[in-house]
């Protein structure tokens, strides 16, 4: 029985000092980052592949057991749109992230708003000649693939044939109540509007949940997620759960306390998740 929990990155200048040391060197931030989580969103990979270097440093700071979910870089998913052009891309970006092996739990495809329910044979047609050693999670936004039943089944076919996860990304309460802050304006206008999803297609849900920037509403608003987790943890699923807010600062205790929450519910789930790393005081000073 085992759940994971992380947030979308590993660095966030809000973090250090606070839940991270500082300064840290690239060689360790990726390990004092994983005292408080057991996964990461790989968001990064997104914008260009890493050299193969950077792959190693990463899995020398975590343990086998850690959990990246990559997401493929954008020349793929929103460039090419998964057609053949996108394999010599894809072999690229594979052979990059070889030296994490197990870590690389997921390969996230995050399809672009615009990609509906008629490029769904593009996505077939990839996931069949993608290497079948990687796990595949695929994250859609359009709107038809929730609201029209027809869709949906097609979509989680093509899925279902391959044994790919369908990644929600569940921003209900992030939209609840008018946004009151900057950070929260500014996801209003960048996150999607989507309905809820709970609905796992294999062994290893992955979901993504952003609140608020007060976490008192955002730990309300994931209880529903929490029972569901749970469920998933007593069907003998392996969830893995990222939590966002639109700032992120609290984002790293948040994750830790959606874990413990979930073992209100499941009291045999192990208490996996290290102790945090110890943040040095700062000197005191005369003024």
């Amino acid at each position: 029985m085992q759940l994971h929990v992380g947030c979308a990155m590993w660095t966030h200048t809000p973090w250090n000092g606070r839940f991270l040391p500082h300064p840290l060197p690239a060689s360790e931030r990726l390990e004092a980052y994983a005292t408080w989580c057991n996964a990461v969103e790989g968001n990064t990979t997104f914008y260009a592949t890493p050299a193969r270097a950077t792959a190693e440093m990463w899995a020398a700071q975590v343990a086998p057991d850690f959990r990246f979910v990559l997401k493929l870089p954008k020349v793929i998913t929103h460039d090419l749109r998964l057609h053949d052009q996108a394999d010599v891309e894809l072999r690229a970006f594979l052979e990059a992230m070889r030296p994490l092996g197990s870590r690389a739990h997921a390969l996230w495809i995050q399809l672009p708003a615009s990609f509906g329910p008629s490029e769904v044979g593009a996505l077939a047609a990839f996931l069949r000649r993608a290497p079948s050693s990687f796990r595949y999670a695929v994250e859609v936004r359009h709107p038809a693939f929730f609201s029209d039943d027809r869709a949906t089944q097609q979509l989680e076919q093509v899925l279902g044939r391959v044994g790919a996860e369908w990644v929600p990304f569940d921003t209900m309460t992030l939209f609840e109540t008018a946004a009151s802050s900057y950070g929260e304006r500014e996801a209003w206008l960048n996150k999607p509007r989507l309905p809820r999803r709970t609905r796992a297609l294999t062994q290893y849900p992955i979901v993504r949940y952003i609140g608020r920037d007060d976490v008192e509403v955002t730990a309300a608003g994931w209880q529903y997620l929490a029972d569901q987790t749970a469920v998933w943890l007593q069907e003998g699923r392996s969830p893995t759960v990222f939590l966002h807010t639109p700032d992120n600062v609290e984002a790293l205790a948040l994750a830790r306390r959606f874990y413990d929450d979930v073992r209100l519910r499941v009291p045999e789930l192990v208490p996996v998740l290290p102790p945090p790393v110890a943040v040095p005081a700062e000197p005191p000073t005369l003024f």
